[in-house]
């Protein structure tokens, strides 16, 4: 282990964990290519001493009213306002991302947390008097207990706030397991839990890799666990942890169309693709991949694209850069390794990444944005997930097309149209076969009060993350049927009770 670096630790029971780690994984700052820390890699034991503390503090925290639990969430909405340049400095200096784009990261998280808030209108059951004679039912949702997160290196922020302020709120108990790549963030909101007031052992955060994750999926108290990564890990952790008996969220992969019709105002479909395609060196699970030119708009926006491409300036995402660095470099070296299969395919490299000169560190994890058109189907660029900054232009001959094109893929997360032909629009959210649609909206991530998710092999399980969907993921029904007896009862009834 480096001795001249920082360590983050695993944050259990209400501190960091001072236990030394047999593992150790390495921090890098993807804008200079150095090694800025060191973080503990847990292994079974330290899953289970995270599950444990948690478990320890669920009777108390299953029992505070539900006024406590939202004077504990205002309290941490407010912290994480104050504190959101901090949080969005330690996103850019592990992540890459750009100051800008990790402030609106932490400014989409709060909008879960300001959700959250709301949680005893979320929580009302329902209640039917006089059902049956002198007999009453109600309705009313519990929390699950312990609950696990596994969120991925692209939202350290933003991501695990999709689960973890309702799962809170709703009165369960939360171990966090956040990708090694960039931990900094989660031991900082656990901070910001503890400074607001929450019990020591309800939100716990434990670094790691496979064995972390492996254990934490099979632990016979964790009830309910979140996921968002690509989907064949979103496959596997969702059957191993239904196999184990739980609930399971796991949002998976995605390769979003941009749909453009010959109508569009082409000026801001090519300004939607270069923000949507680019944002974050395209390391989204909603970023724009894939334009779908319908002809004969191609020529046009190509070109349009292009012009806008050249204005974009790459570097040090402290330095006011358009587009940061990629997260490590063997991902850089993987997403530019789909230019060499591009160009062999016989698609038409138009503007080349690998040749961009930084506004950075010679040793950044560069590559900078790249465009192909005339990409078919069959290519790889097109069928893979490349989850880098490189945008692919396929030109289709009609709408029907274009829509035959969405939805023969094997992915469904998002997808937009751009077009000022209302009834096309109206006619394309009816028919696409998408989880979330944008009209003239590149990147349709819905607010917080509406759940997010995808469909076909974006989503494994059959709830979305937040909104109501949330609120019913992180919490189980209970109908109550009572009947409290008055003088005039009497004499017994075997008969099967009916509604009279």
């Amino acid at each position: 282990m480096m001795s001249d670096v920082r360590r983050i630790r695993h944050w259990i029971g209400g501190r960091p964990w001072d236990a030394p780690a047999a593992r150790h994984g390495e921090v890098y700052d993807p804008a200079t290519g150095e090694v800025q820390a060191t973080v503990d890699l847990a292994d079974a034991e330290e899953v289970d001493a995270a599950v444990a503390a948690a478990a320890r503090a669920w009777p108390g925290w299953r029992d505070a009213s539900l006024t406590r639990r939202t004077q504990v969430l205002f309290g941490f909405r407010e912290i994480v306002n104050r504190r959101k340049q901090e949080l969005a400095a330690a996103v850019t200096a592990e992540h890459g991302k750009v100051l800008s784009d990790a402030s609106g990261e932490v400014t989409r998280g709060l909008e879960v947390v300001e959700f959250a808030c709301g949680i005893p209108h979320l929580l009302k059951g329902g209640f039917s008097e006089q059902v049956s004679t002198n007999v009453d039912v109600c309705s009313i949702r519990q929390p699950l207990g312990v609950v696990g997160i596994v969120s991925p290196f692209n939202f350290p922020v933003m991501v695990p706030m999709w689960f973890f302020p309702v799962a809170v709120a709703a009165g369960n108990v939360v171990v966090l397991k956040p990708s090694e790549k960039d931990p900094s963030a989660s031991v900082l909101l656990a901070e910001m839990w503890a400074e607001a007031g929450l019990p020591d052992g309800v939100f716990n955060v434990v670094h790691g890799d496979k064995p972390a994750v492996d254990r934490l999926l099979a632990h016979p108290e964790v009830r309910a666990v979140s996921f968002v990564g690509s989907t064949p890990v979103a496959r596997y952790v969702y059957e191993t942890a239904t196999g184990a008996g739980k609930r399971v969220q796991a949002l998976g992969g995605a390769k979003n169309h941009m749909v453009v019709l010959p109508d569009a105002d082409l000026d801001l479909a090519a300004d939607a693709a270069v923000s949507a395609g680019f944002g974050s060196a395209g390391e989204r699970c909603m970023a724009i991949s894939v334009v779908v030119a319908v002809e004969p708009a191609a020529d046009a926006l190509v070109e349009r694209i292009t012009q806008r491409m050249a204005t974009l300036r790459t570097g040090d995402g402290r330095r006011g850069c358009d587009m940061g660095p990629l997260v490590t470099g063997a991902h850089r070296d993987k997403v530019a390794g789909y230019l060499d299969a591009g160009v062999q395919a016989g698609a038409t490299l138009v503007v080349d990444g690998r040749n961009v000169v930084p506004d950075g560190a010679p040793g950044g994890f560069w590559l900078g944005p790249t465009l192909f058109d005339r990409v078919a189907p069959d290519m790889s660029i097109y069928t893979d997930e490349i989850f880098g900054p490189v945008l692919s232009v396929v030109r289709v001959g009609s709408y029907d097309e274009a829509l035959a094109l969405v939805n023969a893929n094997r992915y469904g997360n998002g997808t937009a149209i751009f077009t000022n032909d209302g009834g096309a629009a109206r006619r394309y959210q009816h028919e696409v076969e998408v989880g979330m649609v944008g009209v003239n909206v590149p990147i349709p991530v819905p607010m917080a009060y509406y759940s997010f998710g995808g469909w076909k092999d974006s989503l494994f399980g059959d709830t979305h993350a937040h909104g109501t969907e949330g609120v019913h993921f992180y919490t189980r029904g209970k109908v109550v049927t009572s009947r409290w007896l008055d003088p005039s009862h009497g004499g017994l009834d075997l008969g099967f009770p009916t509604q009279s």
